[in-house]
């Protein structure tokens, strides 16, 4: 059981660390990553899990996300909004054209994504 506990402590910190880097780093997801950490830190660890689900920055989407798998209109329309923002100016500031089509491409799958997830009413 504590091994158990172990993996799932790890996972969530890994998890945890990659969204926070994915704030800043367009290349990095944030919601997948901190969705999963707050997964492993309920398997875990109650502090970090607590912490987490009532962070003010994550604590809404987790909220909607553990209770309807699906996120309200603002909150997927600000995750877009965002993701495109980060992308265009990792886009503008590259200056080799291969990196910015795959940027590009990578941006579209991501705002493909996040609208494809369900929306509260």
């Amino acid at each position: 059981m504590a091994v158990k506990r172990g993996f799932f402590l790890i996972i969530g910190l890994c998890s945890l660390v990659l969204g926070l880097i994915g704030i800043v780093l367009p290349l990095l997801p944030t919601v997948p990553f901190i969705l999963l950490a707050a997964f492993c830190f309920s398997r875990s660890n109650d502090r970090l899990h607590h912490w987490l689900v009532n962070h003010p920055w994550f604590a809404e989407g987790i909220r909607q996300w553990q209770s309807n798998r699906a996120l309200s209109r603002p909150l997927k329309k600000k995750a877009m909004l965002m993701s495109v923002l980060s992308f265009g100016v990792s886009i503008a500031i590259v200056p080799i054209v291969w990196v910015k089509m795959m940027l590009l491409c990578m941006m579209l799958f991501l705002v493909f994504f996040l609208w494809r997830i369900p929306e509260l009413e």
